[in-house]
């Protein structure tokens, strides 16, 4: 199938972005004006502007959106806070539908804000995140879980985001887990496909993209020993998606493992959220194609063109199309 093919077909998909919703805020500031308090002597860093994105998920669905998929739509959990408002705005300017996600005022806002260098362009102070640190509550999770069975019909491919790296972890909870696995049992003709930064090998029954250093952790937490087929098959996962950066991809399902080779890309601008890219092409040309290979090109493509890209880019049609055509 070509890459003209699947592009064409995504207008007549809707896709689902479920977990950890977050908001990226990019923040210039200038180091000249880094004048000391009068009250504490400890110098400021002065913002002198902000530029704001979905992030973690919501990067997910801004590359669905970005690249023509008819409907985008995200479910987790936001603060009932300033940085919830702003994530709502940041959503729906770029046509992604946010009226699943439940807002709370017993959370706040999963945040990532970036500290960038007028002077260089270069993200060079510790970063700021507004985390949560404890569960999320039981009657946000009880409507995240109602609002995924209730609209699950109405998708025709499922994006798990899980994100968050604290010990109580993010809107992905273990009965989010046990539901996602009940459902993809029942919706096999679905691509349901999870990506987690800490808790892969804890999914079950779903499609699943770890990187090289989940994927290994997995093996290890779960196993003992590297084992991506054993892993894999305690998991019950259909189809095990292993990143491996400028080296490809290996795809591992009941047959065995299949390297999927990609074509490096020399001096890369910005490489965070390339996964998530990634994880958004794969996923939708999986949908079109039923073909692991094909869409693996296919999300390699998109990555390939966003890491050329500051910030969490994303990929056009027309990008997309002018990158190659046979699949």
């Amino acid at each position: 199938m070509t890459t003209a093919e699947i592009l064409s077909a995504l207008p007549r998909l809707a896709a689902l972005v479920v977990g950890d919703i977050c908001l990226d805020r990019w923040c210039t500031y200038d180091p000249s004006a880094a004048e000391p308090s009068r009250e504490t002597g400890i110098p400021r860093t002065a913002v002198v502007s902000v530029e704001v994105t979905p992030g973690a998920g919501g990067t997910v669905a801004n590359n669905l959106a970005a690249f023509g998929v008819g409907r985008v739509a995200v479910l987790g959990a936001i603060g009932n806070d300033g940085h919830g408002d702003e994530l709502s705005r940041a959503l729906s300017h770029r046509g992604i539908d946010s009226g699943l996600c439940v807002r709370s005022d017993r959370i706040q806002t999963f945040t990532y804000t970036k500290l960038i260098n007028q002077s260089t362009g270069i993200e060079d102070q510790p970063r700021i995140d507004f985390i949560n640190d404890h569960p999320v509550p039981a009657a946000v999770e009880r409507l995240i879980l109602d609002r995924l069975q209730q609209t699950i019909d109405a998708f025709d491919v499922i994006l798990v985001s899980d994100q968050a790296e604290t010990s109580q972890g993010g809107a992905v909870t273990p009965a989010l887990r046990n539901l996602l696995a009940d459902l993809a049992l029942n919706y096999p003709e679905k691509v349901i496909l999870a990506d987690s930064r800490t808790r892969i090998e804890q999914f079950r029954n779903l499609i699943v993209k770890p990187n090289q250093q989940e994927a290994e952790t997995a093996c290890r937490s779960l196993l003992g020993r590297l084992d991506y087929a054993e892993l894999r098959r305690q998991m019950q996962a259909p189809l095990m998606i292993v990143t491996h950066g400028s080296h490809g991809v290996l795809l591992v399902d009941g047959q065995g493992e299949t390297w999927v080779k990609t074509n490096p890309v020399d001096n890369p601008v910005d490489i965070c959220g390339a996964g998530d890219s990634f994880a958004a092409g794969t996923a939708v040309a999986l949908r079109v194609t039923r073909d692991p290979a094909a869409a693996s090109r296919f999300g390699n493509r998109v990555a390939g063109i966003t890491i050329m890209k500051k910030g969490t880019g994303t990929a056009s049609p027309a990008e997309i199309q002018a990158a190659g055509g046979l699949l």
